[in-house]
């Protein structure tokens, strides 16, 4: 059994670079059959969520989710909010010392983990026009400002809504589909370079062991 310690490296803020980031910090720990644990540091900055999926996709993709996985922010970020973590010196403690919990994982199409909040946009600024569904149920079809999606408050589903100001008009599902002649990813806050005409974020079929003390 082996610990692995992960840290955020200062790259640009956008998908490909931390992905690659990632997947090359993950090469060695990965290599090792004993690995049990992993914790991500980030360096509170924008992109620390983006890297902490990015990791976790790692994990995934070579069918390693039995490994456990702490997050270790020094500042509070939506995936810290999201599943109640603790931040700074005793964030990173707990990452190191705490017990794990298993639970559902919220990836998208592109092979990416969800941990903290995505969106579908329009080109440029430019409205979002296409249709879009959770699960059977539709959620919009024609033109809007936005789809907003996260994990939900229950870590069993995902959720999308169109973005509003007013709270509300979630609807949970175990998929949030959009579809249109343009969509841009926002995965953590970071918007992808090119546009997709299709984007699914739903929920992976195996668990996730996240620490969360």
């Amino acid at each position: 059994m082996s610990f692995a310690l992960i840290e955020q490296p200062q790259t640009q803020p956008d998908l490909a670079a931390v992905t690659a980031a990632a997947k090359a910090l993950m090469r060695g720990p990965l290599a090792d059959p004993g690995l049990s644990r992993v914790v991500v540091t980030t360096l509170g900055d924008t992109c620390g969520d983006l890297f902490f999926g990015a990791v976790v996709a790692r994990l995934m993709i070579a069918e390693r989710l039995d490994v456990e996985v702490g997050y270790a922010s020094p500042i509070s970020t939506p995936a810290t909010h999201r599943y109640r973590l603790k931040t700074g010196p005793a964030g990173r403690t707990i990452a190191e010392t705490a017990a794990a919990q298993s639970l559902t994982l919220i990836r998208d199409d592109a092979a990416m983990v969800l941990v903290g909040r995505a969106r579908h946009l329009g080109v440029d600024g430019a409205p979002l026009y296409g249709e879009g569904i959770v699960d059977d149920e539709r959620l919009f079809d024609g033109e809007v400002g936005a789809v907003e999606i996260e994990v939900a408050p229950d870590f069993r589903d995902v959720r999308g809504r169109v973005a509003r100001r007013l709270p509300g008009g979630w609807r949970n599902g175990r998929a949030v589909q959009t579809g249109g002649p343009a969509i841009i990813v926002e995965r953590e806050g970071i918007a992808a370079t090119r546009p997709v005409k299709r984007s699914t974020f739903y929920k992976h079929h195996e668990p996730w062991k996240l620490i969360r003390g």
